[in-house]
């Protein structure tokens, strides 16, 4: 049968677009901040893409290192594949290459194969892999969770730790050996464990602090060779986060405590008052700064008018403290 039109080009070679991203990324971790937006809901919860969109551009405004939409700060585990789908082609649509695009995909491996073919779709660049819902399983079943998606998709993956899912330093290692798995974001703040995790590792594999606010965390993080951190501040103020980097990397220990002591530890103490302020605090604090955020969804809950008010006093001393205003 004669061929009708060109003949077909060569294959991509996965390695090396993986290699792209990982350098990509690399070079973001080394530059700045990594960003997690928050997606924007209206009132009545519906997803709110308008809003969203302009919500992204600012954090871009702001030069994360790069942007991992519907994670945990954008509440992945409440989007359905639509409004997941449209949250990461916003994203992508948005960065234009700028920075790279990772996006949260997660729940079983065969729902998280979903999740992972809308994004490649959408332009992704790769994938940060949720911890799993809600059984306790073993070493071999969580690196065989991260191996099934490895296996199903084109992208990239970093692998996180956090709740139920809590790697030993070998399981990084026999990760690090998957195809296609290129790091590893920690939420346990374990540090020996993750300093072993470190060294298990070979050198290209990368690593970063994903604290629920990891400033607090940041040097002792850096001191067992992760200096690299996701913000939740960044969500709300890029100022004050961008300070703190700024100041963290120029040996600032002054402007660092001064942040420390006034503004983020009072945010964490308030943030830990509520289970699920991880992200409803960060997003009532996108509202005071005019963001279009909107509401979280449930099963999180909003903070009330009193803790709002609390959180407008400290995030405008926190504004104050870096020549920002509210």
């Amino acid at each position: 049968m004669t061929r009708v039109g060109p003949a077909p080009g060569p294959v991509p070679d996965p390695d090396t677009g993986r290699a792209a991203v990982v350098r990509r990324l690399r070079e973001g971790m080394a530059a700045s901040v990594l960003s997690f937006p928050l997606t924007s809901f209206h009132e009545d919860g519906s997803f709110d893409a308008d809003g969203y969109r302009a919500y992204v551009a600012e954090r871009l405004a702001a030069g994360p290192g790069a942007l991992f939409p519907a994670c945990g700060t954008g509440e992945f585990f409440s989007l359905d594949e639509d409004e997941y789908r449209q949250a990461v082609a916003i994203a992508v649509e948005e960065t234009a290459g700028s920075v790279p695009v990772v996006a949260g995909t997660g729940y079983g491996w065969a729902q998280a194969l979903r999740f992972a073919r809308i994004a490649e779709d959408a332009g992704a660049d790769a994938l940060l892999v949720m911890p799993h819902y809600l059984t306790a399983a073993p070493q071999d079943g969580l690196v065989a969770q991260v191996e099934r998606i490895a296996a199903g998709t084109r992208l990239p993956l970093i692998a996180y730790q956090r709740g139920q899912v809590a790697y030993t330093a070998e399981s990084v290692r026999r990760l690090s050996r998957v195809p296609g798995v290129v790091g590893l974001k920690d939420g346990h703040s374990d540090l020996d464990r993750l300093q072993r995790m470190v060294l298990a590792a070979p050198d290209d594999f990368l690593f970063f602090n994903g604290a629920a606010t990891a400033e607090i965390q940041a040097r002792a993080y850096a001191a067992v060779g992760v200096p690299a951190y996701s913000s939740a501040v960044h969500a709300f103020a890029p100022e004050i986060a961008n300070a703190f980097l700024a100041a963290l990397r120029a040996g600032d220990r002054g402007t660092v405590d001064k942040l420390l002591r006034d503004f983020y530890v009072p945010f964490v103490e308030l943030r830990d008052r509520v289970p699920g302020y991880g992200v409803s605090l960060v997003k009532a604090a996108a509202r005071l700064r005019g963001c279009p955020v909107g509401p979280v969804r449930a099963p999180l809950t909003d903070p009330t008018a009193a803790e709002s008010a609390e959180l407008k006093t400290l995030l405008t001393a926190g504004l104050d403290l870096v020549g920002a205003a509210l």
